[in-house]
Formats: C-alpha cells, sequence, structure tokens
C-alpha cells in the first residue's frame, strides 16, 4: 500500500499540533480526516488548505469521548475512503491546573477518566479496519508532566502517563496484528491555544531551560508523527519520543 492510499485521521485537527499535523501527512500523500468538536470554521479552513495544496481532506465532527458520534465518524471516513490506516489521537481533554491539597477528586479522577475513555472510544472504533488489513499505525501525543512533575500539572501528568502504559499494552497486544503503537511527547508548544494562555515570563522560564534555545513549533511535533505514521517506520512500537529540545531527558 502506497503513501497516497492510505487514510489517516487526526483527533483535534483544527488547530495548532493536529492541524500541522493534518497538513503534512497530506502533503506526504495521504487522505486526511479532520477531527473536530466545536471548531468548524477552523476545521474547514485546515481542509481548504489541505485542498489547496493538491491534497484531500474531509472535515468530520465528534466528541471523542462518545461512542456513538465517534463510531459514526469513522462509519463517515469508511464511507469516503474505506478504512482508517493511521489515527493520531491529538484532541485534549479538558483539565484544572491545581495543587493536589486544592483538587477535588472529580477534578483528577474526571481528567483520568476523559483521557483514558477517548483514547478507548477512537482506538476501538478503528481497529476493526487494521486488523482485516494486518496494519496499522496509532500515535497518541502524550505530555512531559505525564514523566516528570511540574507545579499544579497532577491532573494532566496523571492522565498523561495512564496513557503511555495504555499505549504499551496496547503495542504489546497488537503487534503480531502488524499494528504499531507509539506516543509522541511534546514539551511546550508555540503558537497554540494553550500557548496564548501562558504568561510571557513563563515562556522565557521555558525558552531558558531548553538546550536548544526556544520552544517547539507544532511543525517540530507534526515531523515525528509524520516519520511514526509513516512507512519508515517498520520496528518501531512501543516507544515514547521526547520533542521537547532537551528540556527534559529521559
Amino acid at each position: 500500500m502506497t503513501e497516497a492510499t492510505r487514510v489517516a485521521l487526526v483527533t483535534g485537527a483544527s488547530s495548532g499540533i493536529g492541524a500541522a499535523t493534518a497538513r503534512l501527512l497530506a502533503e506526504r500523500g495521504m487522505r486526511v480526516a479532520v477531527n473536530y468538536l466545536r471548531s468548524v470554521q477552523a476545521a474547514e479552513q485546515v481542509v481548504k488548505d489541505i485542498e489547496a495544496a493538491g491534497g484531500e481532506a474531509m472535515a468530520v465532527r465528534a466528541d471523542v469521548r462518545d461512542v456513538a458520534a465517534v463510531g459514526a465518524m469513522v462509519e463517515q471516513i469508511g464511507a469516503a475512503w474505506g478504512g482508517v490506516d493511521v489515527l493520531v489521537h491529538n484532541a485534549l481533554t479538558p483539565y484544572v491546573i491545581k495543587t493536589f491539597q486544592d483538587m477535588s477528586w472529580e477534578e483528577l479522577g474526571g481528567k483520568l477518566d476523559d483521557e483514558l475513555r477517548a483514547a478507548f472510544v477512537v482506538t476501538k472504533a478503528v481497529l476493526p479496519a487494521m486488523t482485516e488489513q494486518h496494519r496499522g499505525r496509532l500515535i497518541y501525543l502524550g505530555a512531559v508532566p505525564g514523566h516528570q512533575p511540574r507545579v499544579g500539572m497532577i491532573a494532566l501528568g496523571t492522565a498523561k502517563a495512564a496513557l503511555t502504559q495504555f499505549s504499551r499494552f496496547l503495542a504489546q497486544e497488537l503487534g503480531p496484528h502488524g499494528i504499531t503503537v507509539n506516543v509522541v511527547e511534546p514539551g511546550p508548544v508555540a503558537e497554540t491555544r494553550m500557548s496564548h494562555v501562558v504568561a510571557d515570563e513563563q515562556k522565557q522560564r521555558q525558552v531558558a531551560a531548553t538546550p536548544l534555545g526556544r520552544l517547539a513549533l507544532p511543525d517540530d511535533v507534526a515531523r515525528v508523527i509524520a516519520f511514526y505514521a509513516g512507512e519508515d517506520n517498520a520496528f518501531m512500537t512501543g516507544t515514547t519520543a521526547a520533542v521537547n529540545g532537551g528540556m527534559a531527558m529521559y
């Protein structure tokens, strides 16, 4: 199967890392389903950008935590293009930034439930086609606090650590079916929705702590995702790629 006939589903693809990934995978010849929840105009703009560059894309709405909505989304993709060959699960569910002492179980447990529920639901939906064709790529977006604690980030860090371990179990189970499973773990990323709420002083501290002297851009993360999604990745599974310019090394 060539790249040109492969179908990629990118969740949370209306902006930031997801949009950059959708554009890059399309540039490399894949048909790309641009998932969004509320930002219909932004998602449609990503599709227009891809089509203007000669690629194929469609915008598909679904709350990735909703079994019925995700099932309908995957059916829509299947009716147009066939099964999903590459899943990039990038959609970020909400979380609070608080210390443990100030946090309720609903805030911590709610984030953990949302994170794993979304990964579970979208993975379950795309796996039948992948197992039938005996090949596929599952790529999940992690976060540095999943490895290294950061003040106030216990909800995100705990949820992303669970997601990473979830992916390892999948890698072990799905390897015999020709399916690779990997995590891309960016550090702070500029030019995203989250970056706009971070104070300039904090951004400067982040840059100072990064050996490569700048924060990641969405395209930096997208290139690593594209490697995991592509034909060059024939023998890497169960791995985590840190994309943080050396800010965190492990």
